[in-house]
């Protein structure tokens, strides 16, 4: 298995993406699903990979907040896809948008706290940056 996949914000990533993409068919009219609606769910797809691909290379802690910072913003994208869907009245019922808004809020959070405990590193590791062996986590 996987390690990725023991992450509490992998599973929150990947939870909200199975949420976004039942919305996307069953919430929004045909002729979102090509536009705003693909673009929604390529979005939060985007995050659940970063994270992934972040994870992958935990071994570079530099390149983890990269891909995690690329979550982020992918996190933020899809708050902005979901709010003008609702604005421009496309996505109609709005307590569905509310908990998909309200689970974006958490993972962006969890985003941000995953990017400074990478930042900090192991607790048990000198805070030398030229230290070859804060490098491996």
């Amino acid at each position: 298995m996987s390690y990725y996949k023991n992450l509490k914000i992998w599973q929150n990533a990947r939870q909200t993406a199975m949420d976004i993409h039942q919305m996307t068919f069953k919430k929004l009219p045909k002729f979102e699903l090509a536009e705003e609606g693909r673009q929604i769910r390529c979005s939060i797809k985007a995050v659940k990979s970063q994270i992934v691909e972040g994870f992958g290379r935990r071994r570079y802690p530099q390149e983890f907040v990269q891909y995690l910072t690329y979550a982020s913003a992918s996190c933020d994208t899809t708050i902005d896809h979901l709010e003008n869907l609702s604005e421009n009245g496309s996505l109609k019922d709005s307590a569905t948008a509310d908990k998909i808004y309200e689970n974006l809020t958490i993972l962006a959070k969890q985003i941000h706290g995953f990017i400074k405990s990478v930042e900090k590193g192991p607790k048990d590791q000198p805070k030398n940056k030229t230290s070859k062996t804060n490098e491996v986590s």
